[in-house]
């Protein structure tokens, strides 16, 4: 699509509809109306309530530049807040999910706490039991509130109910104590650090980081888990990482992990790696380790406006947000070069013959290749190989795996609309190439979007993706100024954006963030 073309023009109109305040809202309004609808605002205990009080804002006619002040200010927090270890709970569907809070004896209202959610082991237990007393205990670092919440057998941390229950407890925690949304980690023990590497794939917007403990990802590939959706693997260099394993861990050594974190890391993934040789399935080794992990914590805040993102995912209601950017509809993927994906995982080598196939339909034949040197052509339908007769449905590259190197062939190819019998003979000569195996498959279709913003211009490459939507906030935004939205190669959008009171607190009802607030939502439809 080009530039002020009238589907360009009609994506212009639309996204500034979307984007404009309601009528009023620009407005003079009497400050108490403003103060009133804020207070009841600020009172809402979860997500829901606070969407449901953030038309009161809107309508008290409070201007965008007020509003958008006092939401960076944020609520008032109770200067008595309770200290030490907080055993909550919180109800879902008739399930109580319980929780700790550790908080500081010394907790401070005014100030900003960091925060570490941390998610524990042996979730095959049979019900949710805090240990010990609660608190952090061992494991405890810098200064900070803890946040411990429970998983079971019922509700593993890789479940759909642990989806909406750890976000929801956050929630909880930042309407309660003045949380430091910039300084929000999530870490885990065993089961708790391979659920590290799933929320990392899921959710990463409310986390600065990840730090998985004796985990491992591909825990997660275990078809007894019963996953919902697909994992995407590259999901993860939106954050950092620091990783322990130990080397006599007998569940998750460290030479079984150490292949896939080396290739994350050569793909791009951001991580800080602490093996401990002599380790066991234990934390013995915290004390060593703990003032690297807090430095690194402490050297990773989250950019709540990252210039870059990448986001994969099988759903548009959910799990398909990253920060500002949103996926809202998928579409068949288009041809082109694929993604680089950390989901890719090369191990060894494989003979690659040169041809792609459908069945023993031959659907590509490579320039260069030993099945070019056969004379093979797309459309052709392998018949037999050295006189064997082949069935349609058998994969041809697949059972070309049965011949050796230096070996002689004799294809039988049908080929053209009447199906003339072709022979085609030489040596087979496949050339090594690197084997490429998905850690995790995706039954269903996905799709990805890759991000950049310069400035008031954000480019955008996309795979199996038919629309999305880009959240733009004042703090990187020039609102004077037009923005540009470029989706592979093509500028779909050019043009003015008129700040919003209505999209400003919708929004941050959802996030609950001082630092992550938007002036405009941006919806993007690229053209098949």
């Amino acid at each position: 699509m080009r530039a002020l073309t009238r589907p360009g023009l009609f994506l212009t109109m639309g996204a500034l509809a979307l984007a404009t305040a309601v009528p009023g809202a620009g407005g003079t309004a009497q400050a108490p109306a403003i103060g009133a609808a804020f207070a009841a605002f600020w009172a809402a205990t979860t997500v829901a309530e606070a969407t449901a009080a953030a038309p009161a804002v809107v309508q008290s006619g409070v201007t965008f530049d007020t509003a958008y002040a006092r939401l960076r200010q944020g609520r008032p927090y109770d200067p008595n807040a309770p200290r030490g270890v907080q055993k909550l709970t919180r109800s879902m569907e008739a399930t109580t999910y319980p929780f700790t809070v550790d908080v500081p004896a010394s907790y401070d209202a005014t100030r900003r706490y960091q925060v570490r959610v941390q998610l524990h082991g042996g979730v095959g237990r049979p019900d949710p039991v805090a240990r010990g007393d609660g608190s952090i205990g061992a494991l405890a670092g810098a200064e900070q509130i803890y946040v411990l919440p429970q998983a079971w057998a019922e509700a593993p941390w890789w479940g759909p109910l642990q989806d909406v229950n750890v976000p929801a407890i956050l929630d909880q925690v930042k309407r309660t104590w003045n949380v430091d949304e910039n300084r929000v980690v999530l870490s885990g023990v065993s089961d708790g650090g391979t659920a590290a590497f799933y929320v990392a794939m899921r959710d990463t917007t409310p986390y600065a980081g990840f730090l998985p403990l004796n985990g491992f990802i591909m825990v997660l590939r275990n078809r007894d888990l019963g996953l919902r959706g697909a994992l995407f693997p590259h999901n993860l260099t939106n954050k950092p990482f620091f990783v322990v394993n130990g080397g006599q861990d007998p569940l998750y050594p460290a030479a079984r992990v150490e292949p896939y974190l080396k290739q994350f890391q050569a793909g791009g993934l951001t991580m800080e790696y602490k093996p401990q040789p002599e380790a066991g399935h234990n934390t013995a080794w915290w004390p060593t380790v703990k003032d690297d992990f807090e430095r690194f914590v402490a050297a990773h805040p989250r950019e709540p406006h990252p210039a870059r993102l990448t986001w994969q995912t099988d759903s548009t209601t959910s799990r398909n947000r990253a920060h500002w950017l949103v996926i809202d509809r998928l579409a068949q993927a288009r041809p082109g070069e694929d993604l680089p994906d950390l989901n890719n995982f090369t191990a060894g080598e494989e003979p690659n013959f040169g041809v792609r196939s459908n069945g023993m339909r031959v659907t590509t034949v490579l320039a260069g290749s030993n099945a070019q040197a056969f004379g093979l052509q797309p459309g052709d339908l392998v018949a037999a190989i050295n006189g064997r007769q082949l069935p349609e449905a058998l994969e041809l590259t697949d059972f070309l795996g049965i011949y050796q190197a230096g070996e002689a062939l004799h294809f039988e190819v049908e080929r053209g609309s009447t199906r003339q019998t072709v022979d085609l003979k030489g040596t087979y000569q496949p050339t090594l190439v690197p084997k490429v195996t998905p850690l995790f498959p995706s039954p269903r279709a996905a799709g990805r979007v890759d991000v950049v913003r310069e400035g008031n211009t954000v480019r955008a490459t996309t795979r199996g993706v038919a629309a999305f939507t880009l959240l733009l906030s004042p703090e990187v935004i020039d609102f004077s100024r037009p923005v540009t939205v470029v989706a592979d190669g093509r500028t779909v959008f050019t043009g003015l954006v008129q700040k919003s009171v209505e999209t400003l607190v919708t929004w941050a009802a959802k996030d609950n963030d001082r630092t992550m607030l938007y002036g405009a939502a941006l919806p993007v439809t690229l053209t098949p």
